[in-house]
């Protein structure tokens, strides 16, 4: 077992669907296997989903498969939700894992949006740096592996609101540069920014994550704090 650092270089271990689906489990949330070979979890009032969509393979995020998809609406007995969030392989489970507590802790989720800079400002005071050309909108990692940063909306990205160009926070890592992504996320034009500073903040914490694997993209840029 590898303790690394930094978080959001270390990858997801191989362990995103186990490690997301029994804290989901734990929280009480309900689960339905789909007709589409995926695993619908869905939380006791009903409001809120997460989905583990990989073995349909519904769309690319920065040419990585979308694995995880994050929903909530504001009446249980509709079917349109309020925002979406959509999450690749390699993400590391813990930033996940702490979104999940905070929407699960949170009130209806529609509610609770905050400004903006509250993302940014959360990054920043943990060591990430405001883009020199774009510092109201997106923050980097010292090393400049990885950013945060409010963007159009990509297409198929789902949200209650249909307007078109919208704006929404998108998150990925690029061990090396010009070389594939690490993993990447997307959260539509409606989703907390409160809830995305929730991300963020997991994504730049200093403490050591354990992990048996280490992903080779950015086995270089990882540092091994202890091995047990």
């Amino acid at each position: 077992m590898y303790w690394v650092t930094p978080r959001h270089l270390a990858g997801d271990d191989d362990a995103l669907a186990e490690r997301i689906g029994d804290l989901l489990i734990g929280m009480g949330w309900r689960l339905w296997p789909t007709s589409r070979h995926t695993l619908l979890y869905v939380s006791p009032d009903e409001l809120r989903g997460a989905e583990w969509i990989l073995a349909s393979y519904p769309f690319e995020l920065g040419g990585l498969p979308v694995a995880w998809q994050l929903s909530a609406r504001a009446d249980a007995a509709s079917v349109l939700t309020e925002w979406n969030a959509y999450f690749t392989p390699g993400v590391p489970h813990e930033a996940l894992a702490d979104l999940l507590l905070a929407l699960d802790a949170g009130d209806l989720p529609d509610t609770g949006f905050g400004e903006p800079d509250v993302v940014l400002t959360t990054l920043v005071a943990q060591g990430w740096m405001r883009d020199v050309d774009r510092p109201a909108t997106t923050v980097t990692d010292p090393g400049f592996t990885s950013s945060v940063s409010l963007e159009e909306v990509p297409p198929l990205i789902e949200d209650a609101d249909p307007r078109p160009d919208l704006m929404g926070w998108q998150a990925w890592a690029e061990p090396v540069f010009g070389a594939p992504y690490l993993w990447c996320a997307s959260f539509s034009a409606s989703f907390p920014h409160d809830l995305v500073a929730v991300f963020g903040a997991s994504l730049a914490s200093s403490v050591p994550v354990p992990r048996r694997t280490l992903p080779d993209r950015a086995r270089e840029r990882l540092t091994v704090v202890r091995r047990d």
